[in-house]
């Protein structure tokens, strides 16, 4: 059956101003294409070749007129239509007096292809046109960014759909593309100095007496001074769950504000299929839609076994596809909520345009617990001993654990290696690979962590929390999606144990604003070294009291929710505070990859590593 996709409409000149008298519709007509096999059509652009333009244009999202970073004069980016199994090159040109670059999250290339500046390649000087030429092996849903500087909190960024070559294993009647993002009209370079400076500085929902007042009631005065002395000794708010709020945000969906009330169309009774992008910088969505059940695809681009949810809480670069069935001629609400809940992204589902759906309020505001910080169930040995004496005792009870192992040599000589391995998907069998010796790698099995510049806080206690939603969404009444979950639909495509653990903390100091690995900023830290054909256990414990959402390039992250071969495949995995995740990698593609937390901030402050695979 023929799908109707309607994937992305210009914004009315109510929600995005450019500064040339144009309209949304005059725009589309703008994306420009070299070869007249290709599409331009309001809803994005489809074929083999493509040529894209990156500028400033003005903008104004919010009532005042702000400079923006834009792909071919939109924001998002027109949405790009690739075909599994063809090769597409895309033309870049920078119209900025900048150098700039697009990265292609999630998809699998060439690592000269990959769109980092200064890594994998040099990037886009100012009047420069760079051409990439990418094989397409995959199918489903991605999105590409600037990796230079701030711009893709400036707008430069957009959706990527890659069709597969066969049938899809789950069939809808209509698609949209929703691409949640965060717009401020603050300079990006201010609100890292502001961080800098004070890291609570967009965070005005701080403890008030009324809060204390509120939990004496719940559990008594002395757990609960207890409580707020060990917060204030780690200098740290249970408030404190985003950097920057809509203090400084205005959360958009397609990249129109609330008000400007995006809205998809659909017929009743039919499956429609939605695909979710976080392109925001900095904020995790909670995203459900009242009245109707979201039934989970796909993840990060991968096929899982459809599960049944109520709300769905995507990080930045996270992407989820998603079917529903409207039973109903309403319009029903997008409602994607920022974790901090101080703002919201909106957007609506409707037979027919102009229709508008309750907003529904927001949920409490959710806080940070003992369990969080990594010392679940320590509130009495509060009273009994001091901060600094707490984190020695985690220090000891931490080295004391056993470590994995770092690496092992195989037996086995060193064979040829088969190349990229393909998706798991339907007809792919396991692949039969050869052994490949690991590398002796030089990171410690054990960073042994202390506190210092660099780190304000060593979890004493770490654990698996695959089964749990997050703060604000346990327990709130409905069925969220949690990576325990996902289970894929395809077998996965190499069935090899993996021959060494490379165990990363997920570090930093929150006063100072300094994030990394391992106690180490990038600028400190040495390269991650795997061998080409190489099968690895990464293993990131956080040590921080803030989720980070960990992006590794040019290789698929198994994600090991003990399904076995039926891991699901991720590029992107939420680490909460005080959790452990244990991923497999296959290092089937040599080149230097970008490993990163995708929270832009925390990147540009150091959690940032690079990943050198070899032959």
């Amino acid at each position: 059956m023929e799908i109707v996709r309607e994937h992305l409409r210009p914004m009315s000149r109510r929600g995005f101003v450019l500064g040339v008298a144009a309209s949304g519709w005059s725009l589309a007509a703008g994306w420009a294409l070299a070869r007249g096999e290709d599409r331009v059509s309001p809803a994005g652009l489809q074929g083999r070749h493509f040529e894209l333009v990156i500028d400033e244009h003005w903008v104004n999202l919010t009532g005042t007129r702000r400079r923006a970073t834009l792909v071919s004069g939109v924001l998002p980016g027109p949405t790009l239509r690739w075909r599994e199994g063809e090769t597409v090159t895309v033309g870049v040109t920078n119209r900025l007096r900048v150098p700039t670059s697009i990265h292609w999250h999630g998809i699998r290339l060439p690592s000269e292809m990959d769109g980092v500046p200064g890594l994998s390649f040099a990037g886009i000087a100012p009047g420069e046109r760079f051409e990439y030429l990418i094989p397409v092996m995959q199918r489903g849903t991605y999105w590409y960014h600037s990796h230079s500087g701030f711009q893709e909190q400036t707008g430069l960024y957009g959706a990527l759909v890659v069709d597969g070559s066969g049938p899809e294993p789950v069939e809808t009647e209509r698609e949209h593309v929703v691409v949640l993002s965060d717009w401020t009209d603050v300079a990006p370079e201010t609100i890292f100095s502001n961080l800098k400076q004070q890291s609570d500085f967009y965070n005005y929902h701080r403890t008030t007496v009324g809060d204390f007042l509120h939990q004496v009631r719940a559990q008594g005065l002395r757990p609960t001074a207890e409580q707020a002395a060990m917060w204030g000794r780690m200098n740290m708010s249970p408030s404190d769950i985003a950097d920057v709020t809509g203090a400084a945000y205005t959360y958009l969906l397609n990249g129109q504000p609330p008000r400007g009330n995006w809205t998809g169309v659909f017929r009743v009774g039919e499956r429609v299929r939605l695909r979710i992008i976080n392109g925001s910088s900095m904020t995790f969505f909670d995203l459900r839609i009242p009245g109707l059940k979201l039934t989970v695809i796909e993840a990060d681009g991968n096929a899982v076994e459809p599960v049944e949810v109520d709300e769905i809480r995507l990080a930045p670069a996270e992407i989820y596809d998603v079917v529903v069935q409207p039973a109903e001629a309403r319009a029903y609400g997008i409602f994607a909520q920022s974790e901090d809940r101080s703002g919201y992204a909106w957007g609506t589902l409707a037979p027919q345009r102009g229709m508008q759906a309750v907003v529904p309020p927001m949920d409490p505001r959710p806080v940070r617990t003992m369990q969080d910080m990594g010392m679940a169930g320590m509130t009495g040995m509060a009273g009994m001993m001091g901060m600094h004496s707490m984190h020695n005792m985690a220090q000891m009870h931490r080295e004391s654990q056993a470590a994995p192992p770092q690496s092992r040599i195989a037996a086995a000589a060193v064979r040829p290696f088969p190349g990229p391995l393909p998706q798991p998907g339907p007809g792919v069998p396991p692949q039969k690979l050869p052994e490949v010796p690991a590398l002796v790698e030089p990171l410690p099995a054990h960073p042994g962590l202390r506190l210092g510049p660099q780190v304000d806080n060593v979890a004493m206690e770490v654990h698996a929390r695959l089964d749990e939603a997050g703060d604000g969404l346990d327990g709130n009444g409905r069925r969220v999606l949690c990576y325990a979950d996902l289970r894929a639909r395809y077998d996965g495509v190499d069935p090899r144990p993996p021959e060494r653990t490379i165990l990363l903390h997920l570090s930093g100091n929150m006063e100072r604003y300094v994030w990394g690995f391992d106690g180490k900023k990038f600028s400190d830290a040495q390269p991650i070294r795997m061998r080409v054909g190489e099968r690895v256990r990464v293993e990131l414990v956080n040590d921080t009291m803030m989720e980070h959402p960990i992006h590794l390039h040019g290789l698929w992250s198994e994600l090991e929710t003990g399904n076995g071969v039926r891991n699901p495949y991720k590029h992107t995995i939420i680490v909460k505070p005080a959790e452990r995740v244990r991923y497999l990698v296959t290092a089937d593609t040599p080149g230097l990859w970008a490993f990163h937390c995708h929270l832009l901030y925390h990147m540009h402050a150091g959690m940032f590593r690079v990943v050198e695979v070899t032959a």
